[in-house]
């Protein structure tokens, strides 16, 4: 069973740039699927962004296209979610989930304990 630990949150004026990172104890980290999702108070969980196994594949929710990108090391057993342009909106606790299927079957199983990003204006 795969753990994921996410780093890199924190807080940042509106137009500014994080970058989280999530590091994966498995060590067939390169066959899972990875995402990110985010949960805003009161709101319901979001996706944000997902990478396949290779890397090849991105995906990306509409709010946050153009803004930020997905990546991973399979070496270092890391995705990574560059986010530029951060807007309050954007303000979340930041999850990392896997994933053994194809992100469009939409079935993480594994998930970090979040992260917190407050974007201010």
């Amino acid at each position: 069973q795969v753990q994921l630990v996410e780093s890199g949150g924190g807080s940042v004026q509106a137009g500014g740039s994080l970058r989280l990172s999530c590091a994966a104890s498995d060590r067939t980290f390169s066959s899972y699927t990875m995402g990110w999702f985010r949960q805003a108070p009161g709101k319901e969980r979001e996706f944000v962004a997902a990478i396949s196994y290779s890397g090849r594949t991105t995906y990306y929710a509409d709010s946050v296209k153009g803004r930020f990108t997905i990546s991973r090391d399979n070496a270092k057993n890391t995705v990574y979610l560059q986010m530029n342009s951060l807007k309050p909106e954007d303000t979340a606790v930041y999850y990392c989930a896997a994933s053994r299927l194809p992100h469009e079957r939409n079935e993480y199983n594994y998930w970090g304990q979040g992260t917190q990003v407050t974007v201010s204006s």
